[in-house]
């Protein structure tokens, strides 16, 4: 299936119930610790992925490297201090849940538990090593992804509210058109020649995997 063995989907089906999942859940634990009770309500404070997981983004994730999940529901005016800044702490929640993912799987590399000598399972099942490099491999294109400052993604809750708010007001406009912007700079700017999605997750994305990882 587009030219991905079955051994890559499994992992990357497996990382994206867990990442997608912890995203999310971020988000909705954040909003409702700062006193919002919406994403309680809607069934959102929970570990159940099927709650979480958006089918279109994520077969996106699935074949192209680039997703997302179900959007958790928050009202601003619910959270306690100013809504702007909450709110923006709420979003950078969800990128920040997956860089600690990230940290996280990468251990085992940085401990020397395994290492690119444990690739190359079976056709069928990944490896332990291909399963741990997947899960910190794609945590890290989730964060970055979603730090992009194009709404709906989170950079772009969180550029708002640290805007003053006379300038965060005049890009409101923006965000009716933001799934359709987000959408032209993954297809079709690529084939303009310009990669500008591209190079703000995959050059970031790599250069923290190698760190992490030791590539």
């Amino acid at each position: 299936m587009l030219g991905l063995n079955p051994a890559t989907l499994i992992s990357r089906m497996i990382v994206l119930l867990v990442a997608f999942t912890i995203h999310e859940l971020a988000h909705a634990v954040t909003a409702d610790r700062m006193g919002d009770p919406t994403p309680r309500r809607m069934g959102r404070i929970t570990l159940n992925p099927l709650a979480h997981l958006d089918p279109f983004g994520t077969i996106m994730l699935l074949i192209s490297g680039f997703g997302w999940a179900k959007p958790v529901m928050v009202n601003p005016m619910n959270l306690r201090g100013n809504p702007r800044t909450s709110m923006a702490i709420v979003a950078a929640a969800g990128p920040i849940s997956n860089v600690i993912m990230a940290v996280i799987f990468a251990l085992p590399f940085q401990l020397g538990l395994v290492g690119f000598s444990t690739f190359g399972g079976s056709a069928v099942f990944p490896s332990l090593g291909e399963l741990l490099f997947q899960f910190v491999w794609i945590n890290l294109i989730l964060a970055f992804f979603n730090l992009i400052p194009i709404p709906p993604l989170d950079g772009y809750k969180i550029l708002t509210g640290i805007l003053p708010p006379d300038i965060a007001y005049r890009l409101r406009p923006l965000e009716q058109y933001g799934f359709l912007i987000l959408m032209g700079a993954i297809f079709i700017l690529p084939m303009l020649g310009i990669d500008v999605i591209s190079n703000l997750i995959m050059g970031p994305s790599m250069a923290v995997l190698t760190f992490l990882i030791g590539l």
